[in-house]
């Protein structure tokens, strides 16, 4: 309900309230003069005017319900009108107030009550019975109020609660989704770097040697064509992953390997494969996570040497065993041709990303020859 709503409804139940105290304190009042007929008239007007004012006061009982009911229990010692309105101003106490509080109205108005039946004694009623009395309704009051209390800030919990786990499911969904970015232009740039790059290098090599035979140019030719219709088909199905509902990045793994080796030798790149482990043939299997970051590791290692070391020669050599880790290493020999661009790192940033994700390492630098060695350790279970 908006505030407007509460608003109308917190006016209309107070003045509910004062009717009910207003009418309960009018029958009071009649009551003890047809009881006591003899009373002195100031004495019964006296009382309606303190339950008219007392009956106003309750008002403001939302707002200050202390003076509230410190005012009612002082008018209380001498008029019997305000008892109804009395209990809804404890009540009011009990409900918004701190425990200590309310005992401190509670005791108060017991005794606020017990100086008017001193003063006016009830003459149908003992003594005693009429502070049993009193004192019951006074408990049933104050626990109906703190049950009310109790339950007010149950709901103000669970309102705090849900919208706690509203911002919190918020934010799970904007990290997912900055995860899945993240996972995607990682994706994009392994795919699509590895594809490019064959197409810079045969461009390139199309493009400066116009002396090739036709041969020459018809098989450099055939590679770009080829790549660029991979890399078509790459791009396609990174991109169709958002668009699908539910579905995955593609998730090449370690028995692709030999496929990237043929096509970076196909390409021109002389590779070698040294499988010691044997886990790119009919080998022990390794999991998806690790058969794919190797996959990644050998990829961006081709992908590098094609665009910053023209003319070298690459091993690629996998060794470890089940149980214990699987190492893969792609080290290149000095180039032989221009150096070139440097490149802005963020593939070995995300080899390393991926490593880490499944408890490994990445290592990389120059090796003693000229040339350059990239690494990593990944955790190999049974």
């Amino acid at each position: 309900m908006d505030a407007s709503g509460s608003t109308v409804r917190d006016r209309t139940v107070d003045g509910l309230l004062v009717l009910l105290a207003a009418a309960g304190g009018w029958w009071a009042v009649r009551s003890r003069a047809d009881v006591l007929p003899v009373a002195p008239t100031w004495l019964l007007q006296l009382d309606i005017v303190a339950g008219a004012v007392g009956c106003l006061a309750l008002a403001g009982r939302r707002r200050r319900p202390l003076v509230v009911a410190a005012l009612l229990i002082g008018l209380s010692t001498f008029a019997e009108s305000l008892w109804v309105a009395l209990l809804i101003a404890l009540f009011t106490v009990a409900v918004r107030t701190p425990a200590l509080a309310t005992a401190v109205v509670f005791v108060g108005s017991v005794l606020a009550l017990g100086v008017l039946q001193t003063l006016r004694p009830e003459p149908t009623l003992p003594w005693w019975g009429v502070l049993a009395f009193l004192v019951a309704v006074h408990v049933a009051v104050v626990v109906w109020g703190l049950l009310v209390r109790s339950r007010g800030q149950l709901i103000a919990s669970l309102r705090d609660r849900a919208a706690a786990a509203e911002v919190e499911a918020r934010l799970r969904a904007e990290q997912a989704q900055h995860e899945a970015r993240e996972t995607l232009a990682r994706e994009m740039h392994d795919v699509l770097g590895h594809r490019l790059s064959l197409l810079s290098v045969h461009a390139g090599a199309m493009t400066y040697h116009r002396d090739a035979s036709r041969e020459e140019l018809d098989r450099a030719a055939e590679v770009v064509r080829e790549n660029a219709h991979r890399a078509l088909q790459d791009l396609r199905e990174v991109i169709g992953v958002l668009r699908a509902p539910v579905g995955e990045l593609p998730t090449p793994g370690v028995a692709d390997v030999p496929g990237l080796v043929e096509e970076a030798v196909r390409a021109g790149t002389p590779v070698e494969l040294r499988d010691d482990a044997g886990v790119t043939t009919a080998g022990p299997a390794v999991g998806s996570a690790v058969g794919r970051t190797l996959y990644r590791l050998v990829q961006e290692g081709l992908t590098n040497v094609r665009a910053h070391a023209a003319g070298a020669a690459v091993v690629v050599r996998i060794t470890g065993e089940p149980g214990d880790h699987l190492a893969v290493e792609v080290v290149n020999t000095r180039p032989s041709g221009p150096p070139g661009r440097a490149g802005s790192g963020n593939g070995l940033r995300g080899l390393a990303e991926r490593a880490a994700l499944i408890g490994g390492r990445l290592e990389h630098g120059p090796t003693d020859a000229g040339g350059w060695r990239v690494g990593m350790w990944l955790p190999w279970p049974t």
